[in-house]
């Protein structure tokens, strides 16, 4: 009875063994993040059987655990809803230079704090967009709308008119390795910016009506009050 379930056990470890191989093809052959559920699809029919979910989990663990090593120059990441192979960060300098700057997309400043605003308060509208920046916001979101960082989520009902109403994409995500926008950096961790709140104006008026004159060596001095004190 233990021999038995000793050679289970065995098989069951050569068949995940042998799945490794085709779940890293995948990740490896495919241009975008693969998702668990494409992957179990696409062995199911590649190998002509029911591949468990489970199963494949096991070796996409196996396979971020391998690539973990600090001999390999890229690694598995979860990343815009899926698992993609990219280059550890130490590298990204050197693989910069394959393609130099001509395919690097920068953004305006315009663009870009558009996009923090809708990545930070997402879903979001127009009007609200503008009004948290005091301009208007309609060439910023339809640059990002075409270079597919943000999409059009739907309307927001409550509101006059029922607007639009904008989100990070799936691409932006990808782009940044995060999976939802609950995993962007905290506005608290990314700046040491102290709010500093106006003065109210009561506050800044001076405690009594003395006049300030300027001395002969340009210093200011409180004029001094003739009045006396009463005894």
């Amino acid at each position: 009875m233990f021999y038995f379930r000793c050679v289970l056990i065995n098989e069951d470890y050569m068949d995940i063994e042998q799945l490794m191989p085709h779940v890293e093809a995948i990740i490896f052959a495919s241009e975008r993040p693969v998702t668990l559920m494409e992957m179990t699809d696409m062995l199911s029919t590649a190998l002509e059987e029911i591949v468990e979910g489970e199963r494949v989990a096991t070796c996409i663990e196996a396979v971020r655990e391998k690539y973990e090593a600090p001999y390999y120059p890229f690694q598995l990441r979860e990343a815009g809803g899926g698992y993609q192979f990219l280059t550890k960060k130490a590298y990204h300098k050197t693989v910069l230079q394959l393609n130099g700057d001509k395919h690097i997309k920068k953004l305006s400043t315009a663009a870009m704090e558009t996009l923090a605003i809708i990545a930070y308060k997402q879903p979001i509208t127009k009007a609200e967009i503008e009004f948290i920046r005091g301009v208007s916001a309609d060439y910023s979101i339809q640059k990002l709308l075409e270079k597919d960082l943000i999409v059009i989520t739907g309307r927001n009902e409550n509101m006059v008119g029922k607007p639009l109403t904008y989100a990070t994409s799936k691409n932006f995500m990808d782009y940044l390795g995060i999976n939802n926008s609950g995993e962007l950096p905290q506005l608290k961790d990314i700046t040491n910016i102290d709010i500093v709140l106006p003065t109210d104006a009561a506050d800044a008026m001076p405690e009594d009506e003395a006049q300030l004159l300027v001395a002969a060596d340009g210093s200011i001095v409180q004029e001094e009050s003739t009045e006396q004190a009463p005894e």
